[in-house]
């Protein structure tokens, strides 16, 4: 056969196990794709092709003898450049890092992918260092929104995002400390998850430097990627075994969701206030407890909880030189800052941190985290949006506090991307984002579906919900 690779992985893999299609025949047609598509966007930028040829073979005499490696048996995919490949060392856009040797150790869940049969053969691009909502670098340069070239496709898993939506491969795994897993899903149009902290395992991520003994920083995670809900599933349940499970809800109705999509302090434009009332209307009209309400945390003080804490992890391994120039500049700093805004001048506050301040900043987090807890008790989601709005034209010019964004014909900061996603971020709490509507100009609009700390199953399902009934009213 002639595999349709905008089949799921799910399809794909059911394929591979009635042996319509070889390993090797699947990883030709989507390394065909890859040729075909990859030009124009710049998705892919490191491959062992030779590595996974033979695996697949290899993998395709496994099954002749009855055998299989596990539930990812034969299915290629590609990785964000973040994580550690034995022959795909990861670079994440960092000139420091590009003449790696290519024999490193597997990160540990690419260990696990390896174990449940998948064949990795590519590297998908990154910003540098992971550290921004679009995708370009130094070494790789800018990648493309599948939907519109001259628009990002998100970062920092922008480069799997649109590799995703390009069907260049059928499932991947990227990470999120501030919205990259959420927000290029959001641009794309694809599925993803931000699993609850420390559910998938971390080591062999870049950042931290290659070799570095940190240890695994607060707030980042990683989790999977994918076209459907039910692939996020299969995904997380070999990313994270030994997740817990429960109960889960198999009807809307039976479900208790939240609807956050006003703030006063948060900026929010049409389309993705729209997707919000789309979701909130399936959710009234398949009889769920519908509410506007969200935790009981003020938004400006979660703004200003997240980024002292997010940039002290950013800025942790910057050379000696700039953390001292940043603590010469810093009484200035406080003559600029204003609470509850992402700033130059806040993150060099941050960034100077002392240990007792850091400690402060998390006593406040705990404080939310328990605010959280409370809520989740009588709700089961919330909804809220990924960003103030879809795509946007690359700027990869001046910097992450100068550039702006176009809100409705209403210019805002750069930083205010970072608003909605700040909640399940510095909360620890799982977030999937499901493709929900279009713009007039066909671009994807997506929206959060946020659950208590340890439920990202119950979040997967009900998304898996939200995901047929869309489908549902689309074939209506």
């Amino acid at each position: 056969m002639t595999p349709d690779l905008s089949a799921d992985a799910r399809t794909q893999l059911d394929w591979l196990s009635r042996g319509e299609v070889s390993a090797v025949d699947l990883l030709e047609a989507h390394i065909a794709r890859y040729e075909a598509e990859n030009p124009k966007l710049n998705a892919v930028i490191a491959v062992d092709l030779g590595a996974a040829r033979a695996r697949a073979a290899a993998l395709d005499a496994l099954l002749a003898e009855g055998r299989s490696a596990g539930p990812l048996h034969g299915l290629p995919m590609t990785i964000k450049d973040v994580f550690d490949v034995d022959g795909l060392p990861a670079v994440c856009g960092a000139p420091e890092f590009a003449g790696r040797e290519a024999k490193v150790e597997d990160a540990e869940l690419v260990k696990r992918l390896k174990a449940a049969g998948a064949i990795i053969w590519g590297k998908t691009n990154t910003p540098y260092m992971a550290g921004d909502v679009q995708t370009y670098n130094k070494v790789y340069g800018v990648t493309n929104n599948p939907h519109d070239l001259t628009r990002t496709p998100g970062g920092s898993s922008g480069g799997a995002a649109a590799a995703l939506a390009a069907e260049i491969t059928p499932i991947e795994v990227g990470s999120d400390i501030g919205g990259s897993l959420r927000t290029p899903a959001h641009f794309c149009g694809i599925c993803s998850l931000k699993p609850s902290y420390g559910l998938v395992p971390l080591t062999g991520h870049v950042p931290p430097e290659p070799g570095s003994d940190e240890g695994i920083p607060d707030l980042a995670v990683a989790g999977p990627m994918a076209r459907s809900v039910a692939d996020l599933q299969l995904l997380l349940s070999v990313l994270a075994p030994d997740q817990p499970r429960g109960d889960l809800p198999s009807d809307l109705a039976a479900c208790r969701v939240a609807i956050w999509d006003q703030d006063a302090a948060f900026k929010l434009g049409k389309d993705c206030a729209g997707a919000v009332s789309i979701i909130e209307q399936i959710a009234q009209k398949t009889g769920a407890n519908v509410s506007k309400a969200k935790p009981d945390i003020d938004s400006v003080d979660l703004i200003d909880i997240y980024q002292r804490l997010l940039m002290s992890i950013i800025t942790s391994g910057l050379p000696a030189i700039a953390r001292f120039g940043m603590h010469a500049v810093k009484p200035i700093a406080y003559l600029f800052a204003r609470k509850g805004e992402f700033s130059q001048a806040n993150t060099i506050i941050s960034a100077t941190q002392n240990p007792a301040k850091i400690a402060e900043a998390q006593g406040e987090r705990d404080k939310m985290q328990a605010a959280c807890a409370t809520f989740f008790e009588t709700h089961d989601v919330l909804i809220a949006p990924v960003t103030p709005i879809p795509a946007f034209t690359h700027q990869t010019d001046k910097s992450l506090f100068t550039r702006k964004i176009d809100i409705d014909g209403t210019t805002e900061k750069y930083a205010t991307l970072f608003d909605w996603i700040a909640l399940a971020t510095l909360c620890y709490l799982p977030a999937a984002v499901i493709p929900v509507s279009t713009t007039a100009s066909g671009l994807p609009v997506g929206v959060q579906i946020i659950g208590a700390e340890g439920q990202d199953a119950k979040v997967l399902a009900i998304a898996a919900l939200f995901e047929a009934a869309l489908a549902g009213s689309t074939a209506a």
